[in-house]
């Protein structure tokens, strides 16, 4: 059983689906590994930075409205509170909501409590916490530090749980758990579904759950038109609402990384059915999701219009941008199943993808069907791509691929790896909005968007012209994946 909710902690991805961080070679070699059962992980020699799990679980649970987040760590781990304040305000501000700051609390662990342990400030902070803000629920996250010392968090959460009446969460999202830092998703995921999620009063059949991070909202208008209403979790939801997420008739993922585990998890203990398919990026990926969703909620006929409409809708902009980006070479860095999204996109506007670097690979997916595997539908259906790399954010192999490549564009995910083009002299696309470029219409955003930045040649060729490399010329002329190691006898698999 992929998801075990009678567990206080989630199984790390690791050995729950066989996730890895490094490997080189191309996607058809990557997807044929996969399914083999012969992947095997390329552990690096060198490692400039890592991303922790502990912020990918603040992330999701930073922005449930009517809770508090406390982190049990030194008050470094709260460094990017501020990052998920200002896009809380901002997320507020879009969706019109009253305007007010998330709700973040830190133990401030010192080298004393290294000694005598942290328990006694977290059942402080949890107290204080329940007196400032009279939260719906607080949320408890663990970090490398409380992690060394053996705070029995869970204790303690269970223990103020029963004498301030309200859900005390458990997280243990500690950085040293997992390598792969998505795990850090799971573990809020983990904490929302033991003790918020409660069963079914009324299923209500035109509710579509859709996991996502806090994108703007194109689902209102898309399901409006099926006679469906999109449940957007978990970032700006309330306690309330998530209680009600097994109501729903489906659950929906823009990005079966972030959200395996939550859908798998509503689908196994609650009968929510998890739409199985490739994220709706690029023309086939969209036809195929929305189908499936048609097919889940018996509205097939309608999904054929609709589909049928907007592609009509784009079909003369689709020709014009293919026209001007036909065999434009681009490089991808994103998160997995989203770089393979943004692959899909890409080639469907005729664009030549010469590699990527995705900062993790998952084998599979919690729901354990092929119909999910979203790199292998993008070998499938556009071919395989070269140079693809599984990086976990490491700028030093980035920078030698790109100087070797010479991509005409860089599309990127991740700010602190956008930031490398540019210095390059290479025209940079970052695109926060995950939803900017999902469906049909995100072809279209995403193609006058690139013509846009291409148009800026000369500006980051000025800038390259003014910017010193880290890197030396000892490294830049070595092959980029010198201080990759092998798997099973120094290979990929």
């Amino acid at each position: 059983m992929s998801v075990n909710i009678k567990s206080p902690e989630v199984e790390i991805r690791e050995s729950r689906l066989g996730s890895i961080t490094g490997f080189a070679g191309n996607a058809k070699e990557l997807c044929r590994a996969s399914k083999g059962g012969k992947l095997c992980d390329r552990r690096r020699s060198f490692s400039q930075c890592l991303g922790c799990s502990s912020g990918n679980a603040l992330c999701q649970l930073a922005m449930i409205q009517d809770a508090v987040v406390i982190n049990h760590a030194p008050i470094g781990c709260s460094a990017d509170f501020q990052d998920y304040n200002f896009t809380n305000r901002v997320g507020q501000v879009k969706r019109n909501m009253p305007l007010r700051n998330a709700r973040l609390l830190n133990t401030n662990l010192q080298e004393k409590d290294m000694i005598y342990g942290g328990i006694f400030k977290l059942e402080k902070t949890i107290r204080e916490a329940c007196k400032r803000f009279n939260p719906r629920a607080i949320f408890v996250t663990t970090s490398c530090a409380s992690g060394i010392i053996g705070d029995d968090v869970e204790g303690v959460t269970d223990k103020l749980q029963e004498e301030l009446k309200i859900p005390v969460v458990y997280i243990s999202c500690e950085g040293f758990r997992s390598k792969i830092w998505t795990t850090g998703f799971d573990a809020a995921y983990h904490g929302i579904l033991r003790k918020i999620v409660k069963p079914p009063v009324k299923k209500r059949n035109d509710v579509i759950n859709v996991i996502n991070f806090w994108g703007s909202d194109i689902f209102t208008d898309l399901f409006g038109r099926i006679g469906l209403k999109p449940n957007y979790i978990v970032p700006f939801s309330t306690i309330d609402k998530l209680e009600s997420i097994s109501e729903a008739a489906a659950t929906v993922q823009i990005c079966p990384t972030l959200g395996t585990y939550l859908a798998a998890g509503l689908e196994q203990e609650y009968g929510v059915t998890e739409i199985k398919s490739p994220p709706p990026y690029g023309i086939d990926g969209t036809d195929i999701w929305f189908r499936e969703l048609g097919k889940a909620t018996g509205r097939e006929r309608k999904v054929e219009k609709l589909i049928k409409s907007e592609k009509d809708k784009i079909a003369q902009d689709l020709e014009r941008l293919r026209n001007k980006l036909e065999g434009k070479r681009v490089y991808v860095t994103a998160g997995a199943a989203h770089g393979h999204s943004l692959i899909a996109l890409l080639k469907d506007l005729h664009m030549d993808v010469v590699g990527a670097a995705v900062f993790h690979h998952d084998p599979c997916y919690d729901d354990r069907s092929s119909k999910s595997d979203s790199l292998g539908h993008v070998v499938k259906n556009y071919g395989d791509i070269p140079n693809f790399d599984i990086c976990n954010k490491q700028p030093f192999e980035l920078v030698n691929i790109l100087n070797r490549l010479k991509p005409d564009l860089l599309v990127a995910r991740h700010g602190g790896m956008s930031s490398w083009g540019p210095k390059l002299g290479i025209p940079t696309f970052l695109m926060g909005d995950e939803q900017f470029g999902l469906g049909y219409e995100g072809l279209i955003n995403y193609g006058n968007k690139i013509i846009d930045v291409l148009a800026t040649k000369e500006f980051v060729s000025s800038i390259a012209s003014h910017c010193e490399l880290p890197y030396t010329d000892w490294w830049m002329n070595q092959d980029p994946y010198n201080f990759l190691g092998g798997g099973n006898n120094g290979k990929n698999g």
